[in-house]
C-alpha cells in the first residue's frame, strides 16, 4: 500500500503530475491531509482518510465539511513541537506503507516550511520506508544507507533517457555510490559533503539506478520534456 500526504504548499494539476511521473498514484490506499493541504485532495481525485493540524490554514467551513463526511480529524494545539506535515507523515508511517508520496511540500509563502519538509524523509529512515516529494518539475528522494538489514539501499530512477539527475550528500560523506544507466557513472565511490560532483547527471537508459552503502544522499530527478 502506498500512502499520500498532502501538505499546504503548492501542488500542480493532476494532469501535469501524470505527465511527469506516470504511475505515481498507483496503489495509494491512504490519504492523510495536513491542515490546509486538504484543499488539494478533490482536484487531484482523492478522498481524505485522515486529517491532522492546528486548523490555522484551512477554512472552518471546509473542516466542518470533512467532519460531516466522516473523515477522522486530529486537531492539535498551535504551540506544538512538530509541524502539521510532520504529524501527517508520522500518521502515514504508522500504517506501514511500502512508500509515502508527499505533495505540497514546497512553494507557498513559507520557505522555512519547505526546508523543513525536505528533511522529513529522515523520519522514515529507520523503517526503510521511502518518502518521495513530488512536483511536476522534480521528484525528490532521500536514500539512507545501509538499509534496516545492513545491505546497501538501491533506488530505481523514474526518469527516461535525457532526464536530469542530481545526487547531493548530506552531512558526512556518502560512501559507496555506484550508479547504473547514468551518462556520467559513479563507480562505488564516495561523495564528500559539500561536493557538487553529483550535480546535473543525465539518465542514459530507462531503469537507471543509484545505490548507497552508507550515508544520506539526496536524489533530485527532473524531467527533460513535459507536455504543458
Amino acid at each position: 500500500m502506498r500512502a499520500l500526504v498532502l501538505a499546504d504548499g503548492d501542488t500542480p494539476p493532476r494532469a501535469r503530475l501524470d505527465a511527469a511521473w506516470p504511475g505515481w498514484a498507483d496503489g495509494i490506499g491512504l490519504v492523510v491531509a495536513a491542515d490546509g493541504g486538504a484543499r488539494h485532495a478533490a482536484p487531484l481525485g482523492f478522498r481524505i482518510d485522515r486529517w491532522v493540524g492546528d486548523a490555522d490554514s484551512i477554512d472552518p467551513a471546509e473542516l466542518d465539511r470533512l467532519a460531516a463526511s466522516g473523515v477522522p480529524l486530529e486537531r492539535v494545539r498551535q504551540d506544538k513541537d512538530a509541524s502539521d506535515t510532520e504529524l501527517a507523515v508520522r500518521i502515514a508511517l504508522d500504517a506501514r506503507p511500502r512508500d509515502i508520496v508527499l505533495l505540497g511540500a514546497f512553494g507557498g509563502a513559507r520557505l522555512d516550511h519547505a526546508i523543513a519538509n525536505l528533511g522529513l524523509p529522515m523520519l522514515a529512515a529507520a523503517s526503510g520506508t521511502p518518502v518521495v516529494s513530488l512536483t511536476d518539475a522534480a521528484r525528490v528522494t532521500w536514500l539512507f544507507g545501509p538499509g534496516p538489514d545492513g545491505a546497501p539501499v538501491t533506488w530505481r530512477l523514474a526518469g527516461h533517457p535525457g532526464d536530469l539527475v542530481t545526487l547531493l550528500p548530506l552531512g558526512a560523506a556518502v560512501d559507496g555510490v555506484p550508479t547504473h544507466g547514468l551518462r556520467y557513472p559513479l563507480v562505488d565511490e564516495p561523495l564528500p559533503a559539500g561536493s557538487t560532483r553529483g550535480l546535473s547527471n543525465l539518465v542514459d537508459v530507462a531503469g537507471a539506478e543509484v545505490r548507497v552503502r552508507s550515508g544520506a544522499l539526496l536524489v533530485v530527478e527532473v524531467p527533460a520534456r513535459l507536455d504543458r
